[in-house]
């Protein structure tokens, strides 16, 4: 299987005045296409950081990260930002759904970007909703859904553009016992049946136990099980 991820000698350091944080140490790691890692470790291990940096949200201080064949370290922010909306799906832990618009709006927004005309955006939107299994609910107001139908809904943001990588950030925290279960079992289709490549960050010992792998991040180092 190739690698789609492959993080080499990364490195993450904050600056804050005078001041030098470091975040990440010499961070080296592959992830193979179609695998489903769970990335795990205390409350300030770089968890976070290192999602950031692998999905072109941040850039590291030194090293390099290629996904797909590109070094995305070396883009610019323009470029960045472009290669973002065409290669990677965002699920966050508190939806980040916009209130003020239905579940269907709030699929189709990252479409509004593509040239897809807006018969292919309607057929795109209601495909995935239908996946996640909120066809009879496309109409419906984020304050109108339950947390784990919210978070369906993101999920399905996520998926709309068919991403290369889905990045997922404590997509079970803000969730109860039986609506993580459902999440997780989504995410294991979206990686089983759509062959998704799926990173999640998850300090749930359970949630981890879905993905095929489980790294874990201590004071900014990556330690292998």
């Amino acid at each position: 299987m190739s690698t789609l991820v492959e993080v080499q000698n990364v490195t993450k350091v904050y600056r804050r005045d005078t001041m030098e944080i470091p975040v990440l140490q010499n961070i080296s790691l592959a992830v193979p296409e179609g695998e489903f890692l769970a990335l795990m470790g205390p409350s300030g291990s770089g968890k976070t950081t290192l999602l950031n940096l692998i999905s072109g949200i941040d850039q590291p201080t030194s090293g390099s990260i290629i996904v797909a064949g590109t070094d995305i370290a070396k883009l610019n922010e323009t470029a960045l930002a472009k290669w973002r909306s065409n290669h990677v799906g965002f699920v966050f832990q508190f939806y980040n759904l916009m209130p003020v618009m239905t579940a269907f709006e709030n699929v189709e927004l990252p479409l509004l970007l593509t040239n897809l005309s807006k018969k292919e955006r309607k057929e795109r939107v209601e495909a995935v909703l239908r996946v996640v299994g909120l066809e009879d609910r496309m109409d419906h107001y984020p304050k109108q859904l339950s947390g784990g139908q919210q978070q369906r809904v993101a999920i399905a943001r996520a998926i709309v553009t068919d991403p290369t990588l889905i990045i997922g950030d404590e997509p079970t925290g803000d969730l109860d016992r039986k609506s993580a279960e459902e999440i997780l079992i989504l995410l294991g289709r979206l990686n089983k049946e759509f062959k998704k490549t799926i990173i999640m960050v998850t300090h749930d010992p359970h949630a981890a136990e879905s993905a095929h792998k489980v790294q874990h991040l201590d004071k900014g180092e990556l330690r292998q099980d």
